[in-house]
């Protein structure tokens, strides 16, 4: 009788172990998850940190008295230089966002440099990044939001407070982003 209460105490045991590994196992596949989809935004904005110098040369050219435009672009690039945190490191991408929106907004006042192939070339660049950098951080967020689903629910909110796991933060946009962009059509000088 000692015996099959033992081995039913070894089972629980057993039972009870194998349950907090597999939670255990799954909140870090969710944190590694995280990182990766982290690291793919950032790939992606490291093509568009590159490709922002190029277009703001040749726009120069045409866009002489529009030069405040032009250097917001180069400040929301030199931000992210600065940026440490994750959040400042979103915080700088959305001026990035914003500035280039406004700078595809005032191209519009020049016909020739809506014209130039080159112009037309990194414009549909830096918009199919944009397109792939939105794509990248819908799966982040998605994946935030299991990993911060999972750390509080019961029994997960157990083993994840052993882990001392904390909630991640969305990538949220700027909400001046939700707004549409002014043009101002205005004749060049």
């Amino acid at each position: 009788m000692g015996y099959v209460i033992l081995l039913i105490f070894l089972g629980i045991l057993v039972a009870f172990i194998t349950y907090v590994i597999i939670i255990y196992n799954g909140l870090i596949g969710l944190k590694h998850n995280i990182s990766k989809a982290w690291s793919n935004i950032d790939v992606l904005l490291k093509q568009r940190y590159d490709e922002l110098p190029k277009l703001v040369s040749v726009c120069e050219g045409y866009m002489q008295h529009e030069q405040r435009v032009l250097e917001n672009v180069t400040r929301a690039r030199s931000m992210l230089d600065t940026a440490g945190t994750d959040k400042e490191v979103v915080n700088a991408n959305n001026a990035i966002t914003s500035a280039l929106r406004s700078l595809f907004a005032v191209v519009e006042n020049y016909p020739d440099l809506k014209a130039d192939r080159a112009f037309r070339q990194l414009q549909a660049r830096v918009s199919q990044l944009e397109d792939q950098i939105a794509d990248r951080r819908e799966l982040y967020n998605e994946c935030v939001n299991l990993f911060n689903i999972r750390i509080e629910q019961f029994p997960d909110v157990l083993v994840a407070g052993m882990m001392r796991l904390e909630p991640r933060i969305l990538w949220q946009i700027d909400p001046n982003h939700r707004e549409d962009v002014a043009l101002k059509f205005s004749a060049p000088a």
